[in-house]
């Protein structure tokens, strides 16, 4: 049994632990709460800081127009169907970061220095661009950036896609005899570029959907054959055909086939978007 000093001590040394605790415990609190509080700061500053890019993004307004294609060495015009009839600024930008022109209310456009300065001109009427001589390399989705007379600012985007003239294809035949009636073709047609649709017509008509690629095969017989088939390639703004005629030569009770090329090559440029010459 404890005596009455020894029980003393033990609740005094107990109520010291106690003590000891509560105050390990406030600090904690006390140092949990600072850091929190350091956090909330912390946000806060981040917050402020990152406020006026917030503002500017959630304050231009943002369009965009339709595609415009056009043939490289032609002049191309890109405009907006929509311009406010008064603003402030105009600005046209080749990609985000690199302008064109800009212009000024009351004074004359500002042409910055770049691969556009001697071949760009602006309108100041209808705040459309024209880009004389386009080449491929002029491909891009272009910005058109206005400040209003109120200050907020509107922005379109117009994607040029600029191709060069579909050359002449080349149309090759190979063949392959499957028996005395029955003869295997693989029609063959080649250009240099590879962004270019491809299309064949026979002289029953134009060839079945499945069948329009660079290459395709046909089995003929001397009664169920074509007389020629024309190989046609496209793009946007130009195509180009060539023909290959199939000869039958009947002999003995047995066919072959023979062919030559001729070459009837039509280069048609379409318009697609505002093109002048």
């Amino acid at each position: 049994m404890f005596s009455g000093p020894r029980i003393q001590d033990f609740w005094s040394r107990r109520s010291l632990s106690s003590v000891v605790l509560a105050c390990l415990q406030h600090s904690w609190e006390a140092l949990e709460s600072s850091m929190c509080s350091r956090r909330r700061e912390w946000c806060l500053a981040l917050e402020l800081l990152l406020l006026p890019h917030w503002f500017l993004a959630t304050s231009i307004q943002g369009h965009s127009e339709s595609p415009v294609n056009a043939l490289s060495g032609r002049n191309v015009r890109l405009q907006i169907s929509n311009l406010p009839d008064k603003y402030k600024k105009l600005t046209w930008f080749y990609t985000p970061e690199q302008k064109i022109v800009e212009y000024e209310e009351s004074s004359e456009p500002n042409y910055f220095k770049s691969k556009f300065k001697d071949k760009v001109k602006l309108d100041l009427t209808n705040g459309a661009l024209d880009i004389h001589n386009v080449q491929k390399e002029d491909s891009s989705t272009y910005l058109l950036r206005v400040v209003k007379v109120t200050g907020n600012e509107e922005e379109w985007q117009v994607p040029l896609k600029v191709f060069d003239p579909v050359p002449k294809p080349v149309v090759d035949i190979k063949i392959q005899k499957v028996n005395n009636s029955c003869y295997y073709l693989t029609i063959s047609c080649v250009v240099p570029d590879q962004s270019v649709n491809y299309s064949w017509r026979a002289d029953s008509g134009p060839l079945p959907k499945e069948l329009q690629t660079s290459v395709f095969n046909v089995t003929i017989g001397p009664q169920n054959y074509s007389k020629f088939y024309t190989c046609e390639v496209s793009n946007p703004v130009s195509n180009s055909s060539s023909t290959v005629p199939v000869t039958i030569h009947d002999s003995a009770g047995s066919f072959r086939v023979a062919w030559t090329a001729v070459w009837l090559v039509v280069i048609v440029p379409t318009v697609s978007g505002l093109l002048w010459n």
